[in-house]
């Protein structure tokens, strides 16, 4: 599918422009827009389906799932992949994540408390927009406020830098542009493509959205993920997919009921249906677990496993049945892990501040 390969290459281009942008985009502007980049594919194939879903409501079950899809993939894959790829390198069987990642930990903690009530109340509403955007805002002021060091740049982006300053602007916005342009114009082929592919073969049109879309969109991003982690600096990668995370936890999803509502023409909320609710569910559980995994700013080799392992079963196992043990699963092992670290116990906890207790 050619659609698919431009999606892809746009992928990978978005990647470059991002790393080397950092050198002259002011911090505060230069969150927002990484942060933008950093969704952009996925984003674009999201919006497409929750727009044809305000015309035809079929299309409600292929946004979910691609939104579904690509949250699960980038924490089941991305964030297990660097720390499964230093242990195999170096036989190390934790990665320590910089204290200064606090800020993305607590707003996906906000998030992903959140994303909790979608499947509770069945829809997905301007209301949970509105509230999704302003954790995302928030969250980039907090964000602008924190220290970040310099930029560690290499590959096709280091070749951007050493064109000089002009140079290496009039080289970020012409492959901006072209990412750009690929991803708008092959979003609706590509999508479609995908349909029209299951139908034709007998498979799912449900999962292939859910998975095919997701990795051709976030692989470049998991690439760069590993190769950091084999030139020894994993909580880099790692970083910047927690980092992701937040993006599609609040600008993602809070972007697919605006879609719908634009489309349709009206304030109607998208209205799901029990699997959806369960794929949401599903993922919800899963960020949890994720959390616990990184809270204490420390990604040992099992919780990375207990990821992996717990995301590659859902590929095979897809009956609503072993959603829900899924989802179990993961809850389970995180409230374990939290009950057996004292130290991950006082990190969780610190994710929501206590209030003030009054003195008699």
């Amino acid at each position: 599918m050619a659609s698919g390969g431009a999606i892809f290459g746009a992928s990978f281009l978005l990647s470059w422009v991002s790393e080397a942008a950092q050198l002259d985009i002011p911090q505060a502007l230069a969150l927002a827009v990484l942060a933008l980049i950093a969704v952009l594919p996925e984003y674009a194939v999201d919006v497409y389906f929750a727009w044809r879903a305000g015309q035809d409501p079929s299309y409600t079950s292929y946004a979910a799932a691609n939104m579904t899809g690509s949250n699960r993939l980038l924490l089941g894959v991305g964030w297990a992949a660097p720390v499964l790829v230093v242990w195999a390198r170096t036989g190390r069987r934790e990665v320590a994540l910089p204290r200064d990642q606090a800020v993305e930990v607590n707003f996906l903690a906000l998030a992903t408390l959140y994303s909790f009530v979608i499947p509770l109340k069945g829809t997905l509403s301007l209301v949970d927009s509105v509230i999704l955007f302003v954790i995302f805002v928030a969250y980039l002021r907090a964000a602008g406020r924190t220290h970040h060091g310099e930029p560690e740049i290499e590959g096709p982006a280091e070749a951007l830098v050493r064109l000089g300053p002009t140079g290496r602007r009039v080289g970020v916005l012409a492959l901006a542009a072209v990412a750009g342009a690929a991803i708008l114009t092959a979003a609706e082929p590509f999508a479609e493509s995908l349909i029209a592919t299951g139908r034709r073969l007998g498979i799912e049109e449900f999962l292939l959205v859910q998975w095919l879309a997701p990795l051709a969109s976030e692989a470049p991003e998991f690439i760069v993920a590993i190769l950091f982690a084999m030139k020894g600096a994993a909580a880099a990668g790692i970083g910047t997919m927690v980092s992701s995370k937040v993006n599609q936890w609040t600008l993602l999803v809070g972007a697919l009921p605006a879609a719908f509502a634009l489309s349709h023409g009206s304030l109607t909320p998208m209205h799901l249906d029990m699997r959806q609710r369960e794929e949401i569910f599903l993922t919800s559980a899963q960020s949890v677990l994720g959390l616990v995994a990184i809270a204490n700013f420390r990604f040992a080799v099992p919780e990375a496993v207990a990821l992996f392992v717990l995301f590659a079963v859902q590929l095979v196992f897809t009956s609503p049945t072993a959603r829900w043990l899924y989802a179990a699963a993961y809850l389970l092992i995180a409230a374990a892990i939290v009950v057996w670290s004292p130290d991950v116990r006082q990190s969780v906890r610190s994710l929501f501040p206590q209030r003030p207790r009054r003195h008699a």
